[in-house]
């Protein structure tokens, strides 16, 4: 097993590397107990140990299965320096390890600890272990405080003067819970000197307008920064007139954060030198690093090491910088200023940062933030949800995304978060030219885009899918309207336009109802007599501003509305500006927090009244607003519907179903399991299967479709086959006579099977993303089902609510409801169903591909009929970035 390196955030912001100890540490840790003082030191050891190298070894080269240690470390006057150990030994029963942790003095009660122990328990987990016990000291009160604020459901007992601890050491969503909380503090406070830095230095800085350096320090000068800037340039020549110095270690003040903005070599050693000198956030403009191949790879490794060490973030490398309103703040060399306002904004791209700051101006957008994360070597979009999530001044979330890192905390973090403020998402990459051969049915109808769509899904993040999209969406969600569902009024002063927003609210999911009574007779009072009063409401060509003004409080206070679309084509009783100028008037007066969208189509764009007004969102054309309202629409549905929880599963045999799979691997690296092997392991996880026998003769088939009953199915054994394509099957066989003859032909082994007649077929699977994990299926089944496609994918672990929406939605949840006559399917079968298929695809990654087709759903139960399941070796790695 690879063991990488764990780089994970204390309480107070800083950070800190946990690996495990080697040889070459041995004085190190001697070092670090000797600095112990005597009242740690005697809490650890319940004594005064001698101090030596015979105290260390079994610390040195743990083997994980036997023993596992972590140290932490910290840089110290060019150093590294341990501060922190961590270790387990496992017992006489192999389910249970004793750990126990130190912590130098300085560093303790900032949550090391508690890390130590989080990283130990997932890596125990691992190698079988169950749980953790430790004797501690009475008067020990913190290091049993750590203990019982892991998350872990912790027993203790009094024994012999010392404190018996046991806990079991599972991940369970309680300890998930309190591992998020944790990171939340920290990571916020890791961010505070970007979003609230006192001062700022620029590395590179130069007098000379036009280079980088220089023009983002006069960007920081010209937009009134609230703290102290400092420019930096070899020569220490003043910038804007703001005296200069030659490195960062010269400032005589703090700094907080540092820019810097110098050839992709020097980087580092300026990155070194401002670390050294107490900064503790890091902007790397420069470009050079892992986007131009390995020499940039190693120098990016290089730097991220260098800032972990000094316990700092770093946003970069290869970014265009960061700006934050609250601060006046403006750290870009972008030409142009975010507007100040309430969207926070992270771009993986520069460019596209650019163009939405150019969009923003001209289409009343304000950011409170703008970060443009480049490579994103440390901090990334799920840091930034951290910080946004709290921030006062930060009402709606958007994100450029061209990649994840991590996206089972993107879901965990953006699905909290979600729920509090609304998230847009912008994803690159969606052609299928890259999608990757897949076998199977499953893998076949999967792909990234699949499991990014699950993933915004099922954490309630609207996905745009272009800029312009991005950028309607925004401005309606910009607004602090109260969304409360999909029926919409349209009113206008031409019938065509009319029609074409309606065609619009459809196509987005909206409804146009009738408009009620009350509604209709004052709208009849108020209009000419050949005027519309139906949805859309055609007010006709002679529509004033005046009218529009008047008809809008009807509409806006009509029970049945959930919100109003205004759509305006100048005419000679009324101007753009003057309708546009009414329409926001009367919105605002109206005191309606219902949205409020407004198209009035102008040659000179968007009218400034509306561009400006916090009380309408205006739009172009019709069906940018009604994707922007469909957009606000489907987010108030995922608010109201149930969260859901990650039900625990009885009659799941783990270790049987691994035993299959190593079993084949030990032989392959990359396989399909035979029937056999398929079957040991669905059993092992409670899938519902129908009986069935493997025969390695003819004479064998006969006597399984005997033992089982006609009529009955015979089908090749052949690991991996696609059945009906390669004429592998045999269906309906009445009697002896036509099993030997299907079997004859077929040719030996075959599995036999008795026909289940009746029942709906659906297709269910796993699939192993290399980025999300594993990915649950769930779709029309038999052999029609990559031409019928349409299955829907959720990302493991599924909750109930995910499972209930595969069975329930869309073209399956039509079959199990019962289509054209047939009976419904039993949906609480198909749920269960789901819900273990994602444990097994949780717990068993080397499980490549899995294809249930079909599942036959019936009234009271459900039944795979044919599986298909490909093995292959993983590496396995504890992967290094915990936040």
């Amino acid at each position: 097993m690879t063991i990488d390196v764990a780089d994970v955030i204390l309480r107070d912001g800083t950070t800190l590397r946990l690996r495990p100890p080697t040889r070459e540490d041995a004085d190190a840790l001697v070092d670090f107990f000797r600095a112990l003082s005597e009242r740690s030191l005697y809490l650890r050891f319940h004594g005064f140990p001698r101090l030596g190298p015979e105290l260390v070894e079994r610390l040195l080269d743990p083997d994980w299965t036997e023993r596992g240690a972590l140290v932490g470390t910290f840089a110290e006057d060019g150093r590294e320096r341990v501060v922190a150990v961590g270790n387990y030994e496992r017992l006489r029963d192999p389910t249970v390890a004793e750990a126990a942790f130190a912590v130098a003095d300085e560093f303790q009660r900032r949550g090391v600890g508690t890390r130590l122990v989080e990283q130990l328990a997932q890596r125990a987990g691992r190698q079988g272990i169950e749980r953790f016990v430790a004797e501690v000291l009475p008067d020990n009160r913190d290091m049993i405080g750590v203990f019982e604020g892991l998350g872990f459901e912790v027993s203790r007992q009094l024994a012999g003067g010392e404190v018996e601890i046991e806990f079991p050491i599972a991940i369970t969503a309680e300890f998930e819970e309190r591992v998020d909380e944790r990171d939340h503090v920290a990571v916020t406070a890791s961010l505070r000197p970007f979003f609230e830095p006192r001062s700022v230095a620029v590395v590179g800085a130069s007098r000379r307008r036009g280079s980088i350096g220089g023009e983002l320090f006069r960007n920081i000068v010209e937009g009134d920064f609230v703290g102290a800037a400092y420019p930096v340039n070899r020569h220490g020549n003043p910038v804007a007139g703001v005296r200069g110095y030659r490195a960062v270690s010269e400032i005589p003040d703090p700094v907080d954060l540092a820019v810097i903005c110098v050839p992709a070599e020097s980087v580092n050693r300026a990155a070194r030198d401002a670390l050294e000198h107490g900064v503790r956030a890091l902007v790397v403009i420069s470009a050079g690093f892992a986007e131009i191949g390995r020499e940039g790879v190693e120098r990016q490794e290089e730097l991220l090491a260098l800032v972990r060490a000094h316990g700092a973030r770093l946003i970069g490398p290869n970014c265009l910088g960061i700006s934050v309103a609250r601060v006046n703040l403006n750290a870009t060399f972008a030409a142009r200023a975010a507007p100040p306002g309430n969207i926070g904004f992270s771009s993986q791209s520069g460019a596209l940062g650019l163009a939405l700051l150019e969009a923003a101006v001209t289409r009343g957008l304000g950011l409170s933030a703008f970060v443009s994360i480049g490579n994103k070597a440390d901090v990334s979009s799920n840091d930034l949800l951290e910080w946004w999530e709290d921030d006062e001044s930060t009402d709606a979330i958007l994100l450029y995304v061209e990649s994840f890192g991590n996206p089972h905390r993107f879901a965990r973090i953006a699905r909290r978060v979600a729920r509090r403020k609304p998230i847009l998402a912008l994803k690159s990459g969606t052609s299928t030219s890259g999608q990757r051969a897949a076998s199977s049915h499953t893998a076949a109808l999967a792909g990234s885009e699949a499991a990014v769509d699950a993933l915004f899904h099922q954490a309630g993040v609207i996905r745009a899918t272009s800029l312009e999209e991005l950028i309607d969406v925004a401005t309606l969600l910009s607004r602090r309207f109260r969304v409360s569902g999909r029926s919409v009024a349209l009113v206008t002063n031409a019938g065509g336009l009319g029609i074409l927003g309606a065609d619009a609210c459809e196509a987005a999911g909206l409804q146009l109802p009738p408009l009620g009574e009350e509604t209709r007779r004052a709208l009849a009072a108020l209009l000419p007599a050949e005027a519309s009063l139906a949805n859309p409401v055609d007010m006709l060509g002679g529509a004033t501003a005046a009218t529009y003004a008047s008809v809008l409080p009807h509409l806006l206070s009509d029970p049945v509305v959930d919100a109003v679309i205004v759509l305006f084509v100048p005419a000679v009783s009324a101007t753009a500006e003057e309708v546009a100028e009414a329409v926001e008037r009367s919105v605002r007066e109206s005191g309606s927090d219902k949205p409020a969208l407004a198209v009035i189509v102008s040659a000179d764009g968007v009218p400034a009244v509306l561009r400006d007004s916090k009380h309408v969102a205006a739009f172009v054309y019709p069906e940018s607003a009604a994707k922007a309202l469909g957009h606000a629409a489907a987010r108030a549905s995922w608010l109201r519907r149930p969260q859901g929880v990650v039900p625990r599963l009885d009659g799941i045999d783990r270790d049987a179903a691994q035993a299959v799979i190593a079993s084949t691997l030990a032989e392959t690296d990359d396989t399909w399991l035979d029937p056999a092997a398929t079957r040991d392991v669905l059993l092992a996880y409670g899938i519902p299967l129908v009986p069935e026998r493997v025969a390695a003769t003819v004479e064998e088939a006969v006597e399984a479709a005997r033992e089982l009953g006609f009529p009955a199915v015979v089908k090749t054994a052949e690991a991996g086959a696609h059945k009906t394509e390669t004429g592998g099957i045999a269906l309906d066989l009445a009697d002896e006579h036509e099993v030997r003859a299907a079997a004859e032909r077929i040719g030996p082994p075959v599995v036999v099977q008795p026909l289940i007649s009746g029942g709906t077929e659906l297709l269910a699977g796993v699939v192993q993303d290399p980025v999300f994990g594993a990915l649950v299926a769930f779709g029309p089944g038999g052999v029609f089902a990559e031409l019928i496609g349409e299955a829907s994918f959720r990302i493991a672990p599924l909750t109930t609510v995910d499972a209930e929406e595969l069975v329930t939605s869309g073209k399956a949840g039509r079959l199990v409801a019962g289509f054209r006559g047939a009976p419904p399917a039993s949906v609480e079968a198909l749920e269960q169903l789901l819900l273990r298929l994602s444990r097994l695809g949780e717990d068993l990654p080397e499980l490549a591909e899995l294809d249930l087709n079909p599942v036959l759903a019936l009234p009271d139960r459900c039944l795979a009929v044919d599986a298909r399941a490909r093995v292959r070796r993983i590496e396995a790695v504890v992967r290094a970035k915990t936040w």
